[in-house]
């Protein structure tokens, strides 16, 4: 998979792939990834991208338009002051905050999944249009426990 993000200078921030999001609507994703600073720690001005990957073209990558970032794609961030982590709070509602944390030398998204504290892998969107409302059917989590390591998923309807 694609990890590198869109609009950052080649050599000045390292990239580590957190999770994507997978819809029912098409094989394209959404990709999210921690972006590091040369000292080892997140990036200050933009600690977390997310972007497309458009696998149903060519698998390159696109910014997310305004409307996505505002509505469905985006996000903010809160950094904490030794830039070892960092909350994501979705625009889609998950359930919970996201949480990046280090875990050796990577970054990692950490979220409850079936009530277990897991790394966060992806997500799985399964949702209709009508006309211009979207209806989500589901939306399901996948990670890995944090603690045994075994999958975890979940299935949240609205």
């Amino acid at each position: 998979m694609l990890c590198m993000p869109l609009f950052v200078q080649a050599g000045t921030l390292a990239v580590h792939p957190l999770f994507h999001i997978e819809r029912s609507k098409n094989a394209n994703i959404v990709q999210y990834d921690a972006q590091v600073a040369e000292d080892g720690k997140l990036y200050k001005k933009e600690p977390v991208v997310g972007y497309w990957i458009r696998l149903n073209e060519q698998g390159q990558k696109q910014e997310l338009s305004w409307l996505q970032r505002t509505f469905a794609f985006g996000f903010s961030t809160k950094l904490d002051k030794n830039r070892e982590e960092a909350i994501l709070k979705m625009k889609a509602d998950v359930g919970e905050d996201i949480e990046i944390i280090r875990v050796g030398d990577q970054f990692r998204a950490t979220i409850k999944i079936d009530g277990a504290p897991s790394y966060f892998e992806k997500m799985y969107i399964d949702a209709t249009r009508d006309g211009m409302s979207l209806n989500v059917r589901y939306v399901e989590l996948f990670g890995k426990d944090m603690q045994t390591g075994e999958d975890r998923y979940e299935k949240l309807v609205p």
